[in-house]
């Protein structure tokens, strides 16, 4: 089962069952795992949609469940690691456990594209697995018509009435470092927009955009290289990954992984960041912010409350 709305459309889309073909992917961070929904994409009405009751799974799993105090030393690792290997930015998650009951994931999912037009929404589910998202950061864009390429480089994070500091300035402008070399890679030179503040919600990113013509035949290799971008790992890319898996302690599975959907006019990427399993009895969010020389703990706790937000304050019973 799989339902998703794309950034500034009205249409829910569904997958048809009498078809094998593959056009909605989903890919975990590390690419260890990818679920593909078989079927040809389809609209489904707001009425139908609205009747479908998703059966959620009881959370009864033993796992620790870490601490504010075990975050904060999480972080405080994390810093060191960072001035010992002279890094410009480290991306640390955890999870968000929230007891919640009768869920109603429809009148959620709808509540999500309301406030969230500019992002991808989604919930599947698969395999015993509910997941829901909304998040508008676009890994890559491919239009089949014009042959154009989009994709941003999007970090930093404040409440709406903060101004920006130089750690949020250098931690978004890594990203677009990154992304300017990977493109250089394929002889590609980009339009880059001047930086601005993308609004999500009750928080604010830092946001640039980059545009440029290539070949159809380039864009899965290209997605290859860019995933994962230092605004979800940091760099360089398998020093972060590595010191990820030894600092966070949990796998984090489709979180900052990435779904791919290709329709008859183009190929969209985006990265899966406001996140969660959704159980009967309780709510798995994944939240996490980019770490720096000069982060504070405290005020990366306070970030990845305000993150959790994003789906919280959206749930309907």
């Amino acid at each position: 089962m799989l339902f998703f709305r794309l950034p500034f459309q009205d249409k829910i889309f569904t997958t048809s069952e009498n078809s094998n073909n593959v056009f909605v992917n989903f890919i975990s961070f590390d690419d260890s795992k990818k679920i593909g929904f078989k079927g040809n994409i389809k609209e489904i009405s707001k009425e139908d949609f609205l009747k479908t009751k998703p059966a959620l799974s009881k959370f009864n799993f033993q796992n620790h469940i870490e601490t504010k105090e075990e975050y904060l030393q999480k972080i405080e690792k994390t810093i060191d690691f960072i001035k010992e290997n002279n890094l410009g930015k480290l991306v640390v998650a955890r999870k968000k456990f929230v007891d919640i009951q009768n869920i109603n994931i429809p009148k959620t999912f709808l509540n999500l594209c309301e406030n969230y037009p500019s992002a991808f929404v989604y919930f599947f589910n698969e395999n015993g697995e509910n997941w829901i998202g909304a998040f508008a950061e676009i890994l890559g864009k491919f239009n089949k018509k014009t042959s154009e390429f989009e994709t941003m480089s999007l970090a930093g994070t404040l409440p709406l009435n903060e101004t920006w500091s130089e750690k949020e300035k250098s931690e978004q402008q890594c990203v677009t470092d990154y992304i300017l070399d990977v493109l250089k890679k394929y002889d590609l030179k980009p339009e880059l927009s001047e930086t601005f503040d993308h609004i999500s919600g009750n928080i604010k990113h830092l946001r640039a955009d980059f545009k440029v013509k290539m070949n159809a035949e380039y864009f899965d290799d290209l997605i290859s290289e860019l995933h994962p971008t230092p605004a979800v790992c940091g760099f360089p890319k398998e020093l972060c990954k590595k010191a990820i898996s030894e600092l966070e302690n949990f796998d984090r599975e489709f979180y900052c992984g990435y779904s791919r959907i290709e329709t008859e006019e183009g190929i969209y990427c985006f990265v899966n960041l406001r996140c969660g399993k959704i159980y009967e009895n309780r709510a798995e969010l994944f939240v996490g912010g980019g770490i720096t020389a000069q982060s504070s703990p405290e005020k990366e706790w306070r970030e990845t409350e305000l993150k959790s937000e994003a789906l919280l304050k959206n749930f309907r019973y």
